[in-house]
Parts: C-alpha cells; sequence; structure tokens
C-alpha cells in the first residue's frame, strides 16, 4: 500500500495561498471581509501566520468564491 503524503502546515498554506489570490485580484483583506461577510479583524486573523487554526470549511469555501478560484487551488503547495 502507498504511503499517503499529508500536509503537515496545510492552514500556513491555506493562508500564503488566501493572500496570494487576494493580492493578485487586487482586493485588500477589508474588501474580502466585507464579500464574504466577516470581520475585517477576522480577515486578518486567518492571514495571520500567528493565528490558530481557526477557520471553517464554510468560511474557506466562501474564501475560494469570492477570489474565484477553486478549494484546490487555496491548498495547493507552491512547489506542487
Amino acid at each position: 500500500m502507498e504511503k499517503l503524503n499529508f500536509d503537515n502546515n496545510i492552514y500556513d498554506t491555506i493562508r500564503k495561498n488566501i493572500k496570494k489570490y487576494r493580492n493578485e485580484k487586487n482586493i485588500t483583506s477589508m474588501q474580502l471581509a466585507e464579500m464574504v461577510d466577516l470581520s475585517h479583524d477576522f480577515i486578518r486573523q486567518i492571514q495571520s501566520e500567528k493565528a490558530g487554526y481557526n477557520f471553517s470549511v464554510d468560511t474557506f469555501y466562501r474564501i475560494s468564491v469570492a477570489l474565484g478560484v477553486t478549494l484546490d487551488d487555496l491548498i495547493k503547495k507552491e512547489n506542487d
């Protein structure tokens, strides 16, 4: 049986990709917060490397829709 390779830093990968796609679309964190109906502080916290694992699948999904990317795009590591 093949050994599975898990991303042990999946939240960091998601954070980096949220920032990346937000910047590519020239969307501020405030604008993203408004688009997904969350507070600006919460969006900033999601993008912070200092924050814990604090966002739900629903939030993850809504951010992907707002950024116009797939959930796969948000979990893809840069070196893939």
